[in-house]
């Protein structure tokens, strides 16, 4: 199979205001290590010649440069200032894909993705130009219509997750649209450029951590993974 260079754009731009805290969420502790540590390190693990995009604020520079160094044996990490947006973020980090690539999206505040995940999303992209991981829902779902509301078939609904893995030829061109209120991912931005997107199974571990709850399970999920 063909072999690509890979480029993982972690975008960390939350504030941590749900979380109720002063430190942003993705630099909260999880066992240890700073939340984006995790993070970056499950890339890292996934594949050594991996180059790493992070993607966040300015004034959040000083949170990973006392550890960013830790990687420097695998991995080369680039810092790269955000946008307004989380479009305008990529945006930013896709500045640094300069040769055909393997381009993972990855919010940095999903620490527990998996190594077979990240693989799974690469192989499926060489494939199929993009891989989207998505989950089953399991709760039942109602659609609100005005004052109204009705019962819908989740079974038609899937939970979206990242890393939203594209193939460069795909993803550049797609982020030299305008910016559109509508681009909620990278799926809608390369869709609108005509491309259909694949999907593939992600995971349940596979969380984004927005409220103290989510930081709770995450640890617990890491300490089983540990055992």
């Amino acid at each position: 199979m063909e072999q690509r260079n890979k480029i993982a754009i972690i975008v960390a731009g939350g504030s941590g205001s749900r979380m109720g805290s002063t430190i942003p969420k993705q630099f909260l502790d999880l066992s240890g290590k700073p939340v984006l540590w995790h993070t970056v390190n499950a890339f890292v693990s996934a594949f050594s010649d991996i180059r790493i995009v992070l993607v966040l604020p300015e004034v959040h520079f000083g949170y990973v440069e006392p550890w960013l160094h830790e990687f420097n044996t695998t991995a080369n990490v680039t810092l790269i200032k955000g946008g307004e947006t989380r479009f305008h973020s990529v945006k930013n980090g896709l500045q640094e894909v300069k040769t055909p690539s393997v381009v993972f999206v990855h919010d940095g505040v999903r620490p527990l993705i998996s190594t077979s995940l990240i693989r799974a999303c690469y192989e499926a992209a060489l494939t199929k130009g993009s891989a989207i991981p998505v989950i089953d829902m399991k709760d039942s779902i109602r659609q609100v219509e005005g004052e109204g509301n009705k019962a819908v078939d989740r079974e038609q609904f899937k939970i979206i997750q990242t890393p939203q893995t594209f193939l460069s030829e795909w993803l550049l061109p797609a982020f030299e649209l305008p910016y559109d209120p509508l681009f909620t991912d990278e799926a809608t931005v390369v869709e609108r450029q005509g491309h259909r997107v694949h999907l593939v199974p992600g995971e349940e571990a596979n969380i984004k951590i927005t409220r103290p709850l989510d930081l709770t399970i995450a640890g617990a999920l890491l300490k089983e993974k540990n055992l």
